[in-house]
């Protein structure tokens, strides 16, 4: 390997162990959004009162216009939507990186080498594509959810200056 490549390998070798890390703390996160996403799903089945972001934001801030509810809407479900995006390009990343020392390892006949570098890419790639699809999921039905909300907050808050 000439100077550049050499550079190269050395380089994104530092990277493994970052990217690992944070599929690890994306995937405990998605689990436990998955956990808060039950309960509050268990808690609009069942018609009881559930928490809604955007009417307790809307009353501490009467002065709020729409725009102000919406970027609260955003701020909401930003966590989750850079997760379900960001997931599978980290585990891409954490599946390409395995992959070079695993082809040496084919190159010089060390197949337990190989064998090791697969497990750590095909395990990344697994963890990071079921945290993005349950953060994917759970982002979308929360969108509906405080769409419905801002939805409703606007014709209440319309309603109420016509009333004025």
């Amino acid at each position: 390997m000439n100077i550049i490549e050499q550079s190269m390998y050395e380089i994104t070798s530092y990277f493994l162990m970052p990217v690992l890390i944070l599929l690890c703390l994306m995937f405990i996160y998605a689990l436990f959004e998955l956990g808060r996403f039950g309960w509050e799903s268990w808690g609009r089945w069942r018609k009881q009162v559930v928490y809604q972001p955007l009417s307790a934001f809307w009353s501490q801030h009467p002065e709020a216009d729409q725009q102000d509810v919406e970027l609260v809407l955003l701020k909401k479900i930003e966590l989750l939507r850079i997760v379900s995006r960001t997931a599978p390009m980290l585990g891409l990343v954490a599946t390409m990186i395995p992959m070079g020392p695993a082809l040496l390892g084919v190159a010089h006949g060390n197949f337990v080498d190989v064998a090791n570098h697969l497990v750590v890419a095909f395990a990344a790639v697994i963890i990071a594509l079921v945290a993005a699809s349950i953060t994917f999921w759970i982002l979308s039905v929360r969108r509906r959810w405080l769409l419905e909300e801002l939805k409703s907050l606007v014709k209440q808050h319309n309603a109420d200056e016509v009333t004025l």
